[in-house]
């Protein structure tokens, strides 16, 4: 299938590095977005997102003429939708008196819509948004063909998830095998063909429906096996062992890899996904249904190590390190950091955050600040919450030197060995008695 144009819909943390890579690749495109900020920014040369490398393919592509953005969508060979699949706030699912959260696919349904009246015949559409078994073929597809075409006959239609990590997305859109599930395997073809302009991995082609599920499956295994790191920590300090120690002995099993313990699970992906398989299918999901809830309750645990550390927490006053979900991004949705900062907020903490990567990220409540030292320049104690390697890095002199704080309530075993000890600090590890 040839294309010269694309319309790609949604330009956040996966559509404008799809976007701009095609546009680097030589086929025209048109990205999409409807928050005016994002395409202000856009059009002012600037980047709204922190991704390595990005600035550069983003300004790359302007300059070569290849990709322009817009409000609405226009006519193009193929569409792809790669707007944000969250879940619900404010509504929840339930059965035998579990509750569960409900996939949000509104943004999904306004970018199909927006899509009809462009849509011609020879079409391919192609969903990316991480999606509910069988949205393609019992949501996407009927909206689509309220254009009078139809999906496998007259337009081709597509799931190709994307399978990227923050912080290495450019590297792995184009290296990383890509999966293509089309409703027709004509479907699949075409979308061969179109990522075929970089990917560099292993172009994989199924139904549309298997490819929703493997993506779902991908991140539900993560949040599984992280679930059980996170429960082990609760037990290490039952048993009174440490569990870091416990973790890198058990890993030198040749058949163990477990992963580590931390605040919680956040993102867009791994504490999102698992809840649209539990949603799909509620009576067959019990293991996903508790690894959620074990991961979704890790920062009560980190508010409890609060607890540990500094008795009652009203009025005390604590420097929280980092924001985002995982080191080296800027991403802080669905952010167990953010939520450890509202806990102890609540119980009446004085919390004072930052986050390297967004210094000044608008989070109703929450005090932000832009530099390491005016967050710990009066703290009584210094909660690490995310790894960041800046943080990690702090030797125990630098940090005594900016701070008054002695008490440090490590989540993420950033700050092991004796050294703090030796340099006055007590240290409060999660996972450690």
């Amino acid at each position: 299938m040839k294309i010269n144009k694309i319309c790609v819909l949604g330009l956040g943390y996966i559509g404008l590095p799809t976007a701009s890579t095609f546009a680097t690749h030589g086929i025209s495109v048109v990205g999409v977005d409807v928050n005016p900020h994002v395409l202000s920014t856009l059009r002012e040369g600037r980047i709204h997102i922190h991704e390595p490398g990005l600035r550069e393919t983003v300004e790359a592509a302007l300059r070569n003429g290849k990709l322009h953005v817009s409000e609405t969508p226009e006519e193009a060979d193929a569409f792809i939708i790669a707007v944000p699949t969250p879940f619900y706030e404010d509504r929840t699912g339930e059965y035998n008196g579990q509750k569960y959260k409900l996939a949000d696919m509104r943004a999904v349904t306004s970018a199909a819509e927006a899509i009809v009246p462009y849509l011609r015949k020879g079409n391919l559409v192609v969903l990316e948004s991480t999606s509910p078994p069988r949205t393609t073929v019992d949501l996407l597809a009927p909206i689509l063909e309220k254009s009078a075409l139809k999906a496998g006959k007259d337009f081709l239609l597509a799931y190709s998830p994307e399978r990227v990590l923050p912080g290495q997305i450019l590297r792995e859109l184009v290296e990383n095998a890509r999966v293509i599930g089309g409703v027709t395997p004509e479907s699949s073809a075409a979308g061969r063909d179109l990522y075929a302009a970089f990917v560099q991995g292993e172009i994989v082609q199924t139904d549309a429906t298997t490819a929703e599920m493997v993506k779902l499956m991908e991140n539900t295994y993560r949040d599984v096996n992280i679930a059980i790191a996170n429960e082990f920590s609760r037990l290490a300090g039952h048993f009174r062992v440490d569990v870091w120690e416990a973790i890198r002995i058990a890993n030198l099993h040749p058949r163990v890899k477990i992963l580590n313990p931390g605040p919680g699970v956040g993102g867009h992906c791994i504490s999102v996904d698992p809840w649209f398989l539990v949603e799909a299918a509620p009576e067959l999901t019990r293991l996903i249904y508790a690894a959620r809830r074990v991961n979704d309750d890790q920062p009560h645990v980190v508010f409890s190590l609060s607890r540990t550390a500094l008795g009652s927490l009203r009025g005390r006053r604590i420097a929280a390190l980092g924001l985002s979900y995982k080191p080296e991004v800027d991403d802080l949705r669905e952010s167990p950091a953010v939520e450890v900062v509202r806990l102890l907020q609540n119980e009446g903490a004085i919390v004072k955050a930052v986050e390297p990567f967004k210094p000044e990220p608008n989070l109703e409540g929450i005090t932000a600040v832009p530099t390491l030292e005016s967050a710990v320049e009066d703290a009584e104690a210094v909660c690490l919450l995310v790894n960041h390697r800046s943080f990690v890095e702090l030797k125990p002199d630098r940090l005594a030197r900016l701070t008054p704080a002695r008490i440090l309530i490590d989540c993420v075993n950033g700050w092991p060995g004796e050294a703090w000890s030796q340099a006055g600090f007590k240290v409060f590890r999660l996972g450690v008695s």
